[in-house]
């Protein structure tokens, strides 16, 4: 009886850290998934090279779509553009200047990588 029970509390254990560790790694991997997907369309669709792109961040959000890549441009450091990589279409969906661009006077019309899909 005593080994029945040690072998059942290993399992449920390995079970539980499966239930912690899986969804972990799934929205670590998807965020990876964004970044490089949004990371590829700049450079091989839309012309960017590799220097132009001061960093690409794959997010985790709890509003619909729950993964997207942020975009901040060598050229446009306080502007945050948000990209959405779903299905086969990567398109820019919103910006954000920040507040050092907003101090600095930066509007819509100043945005050199604004892109409206629409």
């Amino acid at each position: 009886m005593g080994r029945t029970k040690k072998i059942f509390k290993i399992t449920l254990l390995i079970i539980l850290i499966g239930i912690v560790i899986v969804p972990i790694v799934s929205i670590q991997a998807n965020k990876y998934i964004y970044k490089n997907r949004v990371t590829t369309y700049l450079i091989e669709e839309k012309g960017f090279k590799k220097q132009d792109i001061e960093s690409v961040e794959g997010v985790w959000g709890f509003k619909l779509p729950a993964f997207y890549a942020i975009v901040t441009f060598k050229n446009e450091p306080y502007v945050e553009y948000t990209y959405f990589a779903h299905d086969n279409d990567v398109f820019q969906f919103n910006y954000e200047i920040i507040e050092e661009g907003q101090k600095e006077g930066i509007k819509e019309e100043d945005l050199k990588n604004y892109n409206p899909r629409y």
